[in-house]
């Protein structure tokens, strides 16, 4: 199993939430501390010191030590060797919410279904702003596979569902997304990301080389909803020898299996 950084905290961001402009009628200075350090984990990387994080937050060492403590005390983040990091605490509450709930309900035997068709390993993602997050998975049968833990998030820009959560959004969310990219990438990159996403959209799938591992080729399909694309189903194919259930065999099973979903969760809005 792997796993990978997200992409860097805005640096100053603390800064801004406490800046003279702020006109909101109530302020929770302490709990806004706590809330910092969480998102900073969250969007950083695997572990960071005290010290890394008072530098990316603009706050003292000391300021965030009483916080630190407390969100270890309970379960939302943990020390390690190298510092600290986030537990999967705050998932596992998200994961709590109906929505969420009742989509990873309904595609699980289905992606249990899936695994055992194309003998791969296959992620249930969903977007979270300008980023993606494996919130169900079911590893291929046998002593071989490919995974990515529950709770991982990489850059929209940079993961493969991300072309399907653009080419499959509407106009406003396309818009929406598009400008934030802009911000934090640059327009250039933003613009070859927007020309594969709409291909992408066009097609129904995404069927490429990984970028992040060698060997694995990236099976997308999107999980369509009333307003648009809710989800989508990944499978990481990975080529075995001999081979068991070939590439074009598993992505015709990946959107059949996304196309189940869809229905099913149609029926389940309707109910």
């Amino acid at each position: 199993m792997l796993t990978a950084a997200a992409e860097p905290f805005e640096k100053g961001r603390a800064m801004t939430l406490q800046d003279d402009t702020d006109d909101r009628k109530y302020r929770a200075p302490a709990l806004e501390k706590g809330l910092d350090v969480l998102e900073l984990l969250a969007a950083h990387g695997p572990v960071l010191t005290p010290s890394q994080m008072s530098a990316e937050l603009g706050r003292s060492v000391s300021e965030l030590f009483r916080m630190i403590q407390v969100l270890e005390f309970r379960g939302y983040i943990e020390l390690t060797p190298d510092g600290y990091r986030l537990t999967n605490r705050l998932f596992t509450l998200g994961l709590a919410q109906a929505p969420v709930k009742s989509l990873a309900e309904v595609a699980l035997p289905a992606m249990r279904a899936l695994s055992e068709l194309t003998v791969q390993s296959c992620h249930l993602v969903v977007p979270t702003e300008d980023q993606i997050v494996v919130i169900a998975r079911i590893e291929g049968p046998g002593d071989l596979g490919y995974s990515v833990r529950l709770g991982y998030r990489r850059n929209i820009i940079d993961a493969s569902s991300g072309l399907m959560f653009y080419g499959c959004a509407s106009e406003q969310t396309r818009a929406r997304l598009a400008a934030r990219l802009v911000t934090a990438h640059g327009r250039a990159r933003v613009t070859d990301y927007v020309a594969a996403a709409e291909q992408a959209g066009h097609q129904g799938y995404v069927r490429r080389d990984s970028d992040f591992v060698k060997g694995v080729t990236d099976l997308v399909a999107p999980i369509m909803g009333s307003d648009g694309i809710l989800a989508t189903l990944i499978t990481p194919y990975i080529q075995r020898t001999p081979p068991v259930c070939d590439v074009d065999t598993a992505l015709t099973h990946l959107r059949a299996a996304a196309q189940a979903i869809s229905s099913e969760m149609a029926a389940v809005s309707q109910a």
